[in-house]
């Protein structure tokens, strides 16, 4: 695993626009940086990324299906106890997912270790299956990487794949597509997904979070205007009834929304589905712990009720339960707190894993070290891809930079 320099493609900005990725630049600072670009071996990333990440999700599955039957773990996880009956059934029914993303620490040799899975809502999803691709093809074509460059990146393929499956079961189901506003990062990747769905075949919709309502569902072979029947549904800002919705926003959020008694008894059918509220959750990794002690891909993880178990463990990860794009996310060390990051979250708990730091790689040209993250993409229990993060500091947050990958 090596950091190499490359000179960025001329025009790629203007390039970036015309594709639609309006936020390789946030609030003035480099998000998209093609500057260098990670070089892999075939091996280390089918020996050391995509077989561990498959198994790894395997590993997450086994934890729901414990979780969902003991109501002491569901308190553990913070589902809300109103919520319990469907977040089982949700399971129990196998309600199908699109896709999720383990963050792995790697550094090219040894064992990648598990940080958390984005079971419920990843995003750099557009970055990882379409731009990073572009890049690589480009510079391929320009003559500045060698023919035989390749990407572990069949996320796009994988995507309108499962898209087409997804559909199946009901072929003639429109797609509401949905995030928050004033998220440009979020809109373009519901936009890609969108994209994906629309060449499945899908008919799609977009709706904000914000303008979702509630309505009267319809009868069976009546109009879909909403105010034709009887039954309680989820419905978008031009009144219309909502049966599938991706929603880009996390299940703890749904479970706050006004909204949310009406979650289990409305015909709406989520991607990701309910289930999903568990893999996502920060207690999944103690959880992991103690059903794979000592497996070489976990990181020893304790509830706070169990850190008497973590005595022996000089340097500690505080996460919160809820935590996302590293906020409020502190390290231990001999019980003094040497780095942490702000954020919203920790009102539910946390859970501690054992200090693993990400690997640091120099750059030269800028005189600053990086730690760099891995983001390892499945799609219908498969791996799918790969993406890398990278920051002078050593949590990974939302501004981290994104940079492309090419296996040689």
């Amino acid at each position: 695993m090596l950091r190499r320099p490359i000179a960025p493609r001329i025009n790629w900005q203007q390039q970036a626009i015309e594709y639609g990725f309006k936020f390789h630049t946030m609030y003035g600072q480099t998000y998209w940086d093609e500057s260098a670009y990670y070089q892999f071996t075939l091996d280390q990333v089918e020996r050391d990324i995509e077989a561990p990440t498959e198994e790894i999700h395997q590993m997450c599955l086994q934890v729901v299906d414990k979780v969902v039957h003991d109501e002491q773990l569901l308190r553990k996880f913070c589902i809300p106890q109103h919520k319990w009956d469907w977040v089982k059934a949700s399971w129990q029914k196998k309600e199908p997912s699109l896709y999720s993303r383990l963050d792995l620490a790697y550094a090219g040799q040894g064992h990648a270790k598990l940080y958390e899975n984005n079971a419920d809502t990843p995003t750099s999803v557009y970055e990882t299956g379409f731009w990073q691709w572009l890049w690589l093809q480009d510079n391929v074509d320009g003559g500045n990487l060698p023919r035989s460059s390749d990407q572990f990146n069949s996320l796009q393929e994988k995507l309108v794949q499962r898209f087409y499956q997804l559909k199946q079961s009901q072929p003639n189901a429109e797609l509401h597509l949905s995030c928050c506003k004033d998220t440009e990062e979020d809109r373009g990747t519901v936009q890609y997904l969108a994209d994906c769905a629309t060449e499945a075949g899908i008919s799609t919709q977009f709706v904000y979070i914000e303008d979702i309502g509630l309505g009267s569902n319809v009868n069976e072979g009546a109009s879909k205007n909403v105010n034709a029947s009887s039954k309680l549904c989820f419905t978008d800002n031009n009144n219309q009834v909502i049966d599938w919705l991706f929603k880009l926003y996390p299940w703890e959020f749904m479970f706050q929304e006004e909204y949310h008694p009406h979650l289990a008894n409305s015909d709406c059918r989520f991607i990701e589905p309910a289930w999903k509220s568990i893999i996502s959750n920060k207690a999944l990794l103690p959880m992991l712990w103690k059903l794979f002690p000592n497996h070489p891909n976990l990181l020893p993880a304790f509830f706070e009720d169990e850190l008497h178990l973590a005595s022996d463990i000089p340097s500690l990860v505080k996460k919160p339960i809820f935590s996302r794009e590293g906020a409020n996310i502190s390290i231990i060390k001999d019980q003094q707190e040497i780095t942490a990051s702000d954020g919203p979250y920790g009102e539910e708990g946390y859970i501690y894993q054992a200090t693993h730091l990400l690997p640091k790689f120099f750059d030269q040209e800028s005189n600053r070290t990086n730690y760099t993250l891995i983001g390892s993409w499945l799609v219908d229990d498969k791996a799918a891809g790969m993406s890398i993060r990278e920051d002078t500091n050593r949590i990974t947050q939302d501004m981290s930079r994104f940079l492309p990958h090419v296996i040689v």
